[in-house]
């Protein structure tokens, strides 16, 4: 993998990824950007004790351009958008709109390949791969921010989940704080370390694969399993074997597995509701250790794969009781979600 790192027209951070170690970057971007002026502000809620990030500025974004405007397509003659280069492999870039900018955090797009009509399930291994260690380098470049205490790399597929550009692309948020979602898992982690002297999450995996009935995918160093209490139609939780705190201690024998694991599970995604049915919408979203967390050598990386579709042409809302109270009611059985996703596999 070749890196190469320049800035765009209003000063803000673009990475290249390249596979071929002799690739050459020097397009400049000739727009006559403004510097990026944001607004962000964490508030914390007194009440529940998580924090809000209050960003008014995102309000003028870019939404659903045609695909001939593309702003995450390489340029071109007369059209030129965030990367200014004609082709690119994998490009990382500070977002334009971000929801966190400096001292309250950081916000990144990433595009992962410069076809606009292909989907993440539509990369080779190799391209896979490529995502992979950018994710990775990521992670590693935004621990160093003093201001960054975790990072999230996830991707949102499809309009019913609120994708404004069409492109496949992702996102990597460097929050201030401990996410409320991680704060939880740490404390069940700790109450379960206190209970029993083991590890929860150890003993999360060798409960599905000693049960076997919820288990989607093995290989040799990652297994997929639906969650015993899943709260989406069809969620899959993806673990690498050997428990690690984040992406950055993935060995090379889990790195080398991951595409093929990683797309044989999106591929599945997209066949749950038959054939003729359009994409199926999707969030996919590594949890990964804070950085200066206590015992966050006990958390183990893992990605969560859901839909927000629970039938063919329904969607799942959040209704009155997840919304008002953070209670799901979930309308597909974890063991029918699991074998429809064995069902599915690719020949």
């Amino acid at each position: 993998m070749k890196k190469t790192v320049t800035t765009l027209a209003d000063g803000r951070e673009l990475i290249y990824y390249d596979s071929a170690d002799d690739t050459v970057r020097d397009a400049v971007d000739p727009r006559p950007l403004d510097a990026v002026s944001t607004s962000s502000e964490i508030r914390r809620d007194p009440l529940l004790g998580d924090s809000v990030a209050i960003a008014s500025h995102r309000q003028g974004r870019t939404y659903h351009p045609p695909a001939d405007e593309c702003p995450l397509c390489p340029s071109r003659e007369g059209r030129h958008s965030e990367i200014p280069d004609t082709d690119y492999d994998v490009a990382v870039f500070e977002n334009r709109f971000p929801s966190l900018a400096g001292d309250s955090g950081r916000c990144e797009v990433v595009c992962f390949t410069s076809d606009h009509d292909v989907s993440f399930a539509g990369l080779t291994e190799d391209q896979a791969a490529l995502v992979l260690e950018a994710w990775t380098d990521r992670t590693a470049d935004l621990a160093e921010l003093p201001q960054v205490a975790q990072v999230f790399c996830f991707e949102n597929r499809g309009a019913e989940i609120g994708v404004t550009l069409g492109h496949p692309h992702g996102q990597i948020y460097g929050y201030p704080f401990v996410t409320p979602r991680t704060e939880q898992m740490l404390r069940s982690m700790e109450t379960h370390r206190a209970e029993t002297g083991r590890n929860l999450f150890d003993d999360v995996v060798a409960r599905e694969l000693a049960d076997g009935e919820r288990v989607v995918l093995e290989g040799e160093h990652w297994v997929a399993f639906v969650p015993y209490a899943a709260h989406w139609p069809y969620e899959v939780h993806l673990h690498p074997r050997r428990r690690v705190a984040d992406l950055r201690e993935l060995d090379e024998a889990a790195r080398t597995e991951f595409p093929q694991v990683y797309l044989e599970l999106l591929r599945r995604f997209d066949r749950i509701f038959g054939p003729g049915e359009p994409p199926t919408p999707y969030i996919s979203a590594w949890h990964q250790a804070p950085f200066r967390a206590p015992g966050r050598e006990e958390f183990a990386l893992h990605l969560e794969l859901f839909t927000i579709r629970r039938t063919s042409g329904k969607l799942k809302f959040l209704a009155g009781s997840e919304s008002g109270m953070n209670v799901f009611i979930n309308d597909v059985p974890p063991e029918a979600a699991a074998q429809r996703l064995r069902e599915v596999a690719s020949e």
